[in-house]
Formats: structure tokens, sequence, C-alpha cells
């Protein structure tokens, strides 16, 4: 088996630290990232996490939000809301992944109608 030099490894260790960097440096639409949607009522909101529970299934998830969360849409994307926005009985979608620790992550809420669809969808 032969060793590497010290020069050797000094590059090969630079080479996957750059690597790694670059994606990360990627923006995250980019990076192969899986997001699932929810739709339901909510149940509970505070400053670090909401509840929304399916009507249909009574499957109930909670999400964690970031501090500062302020990613509260209309339904269609075009109007945003600040997060007071969102009460607990009102119908939302919630975009989330599961990157942070295996936990469900709000990525987005879009405020919907009664019937659980978007809000001005014709």
């Amino acid at each position: 088996m032969t060793q590497l030099s010290p020069i050797r490894t000094a590059l090969v260790l630079a080479t996957l630290v750059f690597a790694t960097a670059l994606v990360w440096a990627l923006p995250q639409s980019a990076r192969a990232a899986t997001t699932w949607t929810f739709y339901g009522i909510t149940v509970h909101v505070s400053t670090n996490n909401i509840k929304v529970q399916d009507p249909r299934t009574k499957q109930t998830m909670s999400f964690l939000l970031v501090p500062k969360f302020d990613q509260v849409f209309s339904a269609n994307g075009k109007t945003t809301y600040q997060m007071g926005k969102v009460k607990a009985g009102q119908y939302v979608a919630v975009v989330y992944d599961r990157k942070a620790l295996g936990g469900a992550h709000a990525d987005k809420i879009y405020l919907m109608d009664n019937a659980n669809e978007k809000i001005g969808a014709q």
C-alpha cells in the first residue's frame, strides 16, 4: 500500500472542501430538495410552529417555523401577509420539507378559502 505525501493529502482535502462549498453555494432551487404540501385547518399557531389538521382524514401535522418567518401568501402567490394573518380555524396549504433534523419545516404557507381551495382560484 502506498502512502500519500503530505502535499498530495492536503490537495485532496482542499478539493473536497471546495467541492462541498460549491454545492452549498448553489441556490436552494438548484439543489435536489424534496418538498410536500399539506392542506387543512389551522389548529394552533405560535411564533415557532403551526399545527394543521386535514378535516377529511383527521391527520394532524406540526410544522416548525424559523424566527421571523415571512412566507405567508395569498393562494395565487401574488400577495404576501404577516404571520399574524394566520389564525386558528383557517384553511391553509403548507409547503414543507424535512431537511432540518428530519422534522417538518414550513417553507411557505398559502391562505385558502373554506372549500380548501386557493382564494381567488377560478
